[in-house]
């Protein structure tokens, strides 16, 4: 239903305008304060570099903060992420992550851009005490948010945001009656929009989400995933039906798709009963990072990584741009 209504298909989005029109205001004042200077905005010692979107909901933002990592490392750069650690509770904050944080320390994000990448990820709440932990304990060259466009507390050198193609910006209100966190007003002032999937605009980079093999959880097996048999597709991410639409393309055809919530909780019960004898598991790699910690026992539980590429030369453009910011 709250994709009809954000998408425009329903005309319901009219009954929540009052509560959009207070979301911009609130939202509109926020950010002034910022900019006149009432409210203070702490720079890091080091360049941040912010990759956020406009809009609620899935996007790709973290395939993009995940290439945007390994170009980096890849010429030679020292690069920590930042994340506010969205559906993880630690102990104590910021928390710095090691090959034991659990997703419910850290978020699911988090965690995955750690295993994927190897670099010095740290969470917390307030992300200039993340940035500041990540100063104090690995010196990095740069710093990449996942997330934060809209958290004007931390000061940036770059803003990258994130678009979905298909999408795009849905009836182009403001929560709760559309998806938009800010108005496409704000582009204008970002450095780069990359656009996952569907047709890029001029002036915006074109990026695809690339399938590998599917991956077992329990022995790390690598399969081509059109050679699955019984499948039943997983997705807790932000658009579900994209990860479904992936599979379709790589001729994979479920015989039982679900939808769970973004960054949701799962235990080993909600997992189990997902399917039944003879059947696999196939989950999305930020489900997998959650999954992994009661996987023993489970061979039938595969995931499918997937990786962002990016339109040349613009791609190659957009690195020298970060690249410029270290030298």
């Amino acid at each position: 239903m709250i994709e009809r209504i954000w998408s425009g298909k329903s005309p319901l989005y009219l009954l929540l305008l009052p509560l959009s029109w207070l979301y911009g205001l609130v939202s509109g004042a926020i950010r002034l304060s910022y900019r006149l200077g009432f409210k203070k905005t702490w720079c890091a010692p080091v360049p941040v570099v912010v990759v956020g979107n406009l809009t609620a909901g899935g996007n790709g933002k973290t395939p993009v903060v995940i290439w945007l990592v390994e170009q980096l490392q890849e010429r030679g750069v020292r690069v920590g992420v930042v994340s506010r650690g969205y559906g993880g509770k630690s102990e104590h904050y910021p928390l710095l992550l090691d090959q034991n944080t659990t997703t419910l320390q850290a978020g699911d994000e988090p965690v995955l851009i750690y295993q994927r990448t190897g670099a010095a990820v740290a969470v917390a709440p307030r992300r200039s005490d993340a940035v500041q932990m990540l100063v104090e304990k690995v010196q990095p060259q740069l710093i990449i948010t996942d997330d934060g466009l809209q958290h004007y507390a931390l000061g940036r050198d770059k803003e990258i945001v994130v678009v979905d193609g298909v999408r795009r910006f849905g009836n182009g209100w403001w929560l709760p009656a559309g998806p938009m966190r800010e108005r496409t007003g704000r582009l204008a002032s970002v450095d780069a929009i990359i656009t996952n999937g569907g047709n890029a605009q001029t002036g915006e980079i074109a990026m695809t989400l690339c399938p590998g093999d599917a991956v077992n959880l329990l022995t790390g097996e690598h399969r081509p995933v059109h050679t699955l048999e019984n499948v039943v597709a997983m997705a807790g991410i932000g658009h579900p039906p994209r990860f479904f639409a992936t599979l379709q393309q790589c001729g994979v055809t479920p015989v039982n798709t679900v939808s769970l919530a973004d960054h949701q909780a799962l235990s080993e019960s909600d997992v189990v009963k997902l399917v039944q004898p003879g059947q696999t598991l196939l989950m999305t790699e930020k489900d997998a990072v959650k999954c992994r910690v009661f996987v023993t026992g489970h061979d039938n539980w595969w995931y499918l990584p997937v990786d962002a590429h990016l339109a040349q030369p613009q791609a190659d453009e957009l690195l020298q741009s970060l690249l410029a910011l270290v030298r």
